[in-house]
């Protein structure tokens, strides 16, 4: 199985204040191959208080970063062409979306209503 974590998911996992998802989060690096966007890195780097660099570092190592190239790009087009206007589809959210589905991996977000595609299958 492959998984691609949703920035969601990476910052509470980060934070470790959810006992119930750090124990799925635990089973999972056990049992999938576990994957990232570039999009999340940024989004986690943006928003990273310096106390919490370490923890994010050590978390990105663990991880594979999936990049964002010509498929992912034309694939997230397509769905924010597609979702923009009637779900509020936002370019990140599409490419993360683009990026789980280039892969062809599940994504596992606590924000399901982001993803209304029908291509993401949702962990």
């Amino acid at each position: 199985m492959t998984v691609l974590v949703d920035s969601d998911v990476l910052i509470e996992v980060s934070r470790g204040r959810n006992p119930e998802l750090i124990a799925r989060w635990m089973q999972l690096g056990a049992s999938a191959s576990v994957l990232y966007s570039a999009v999340s890195a940024a989004e986690l780097w943006a928003g990273a208080r310096p106390s919490e660099h370490s923890a994010i570092e050590f978390l990105f190592r663990a991880l594979t970063c999936i990049p964002v190239d010509e498929e992912v790009g034309r694939l997230a087009g397509g769905f924010l062409r597609a979702y923009r206007k009637s779900h509020s589809l936002e370019i990140a959210d599409a490419l993360i979306a683009a990026s789980a589905v280039a892969s062809q991996a599940e994504l596992w977000t606590l924000n399901r209503k982001h993803y209304p595609m029908k291509e993401v299958e949702l962990f």
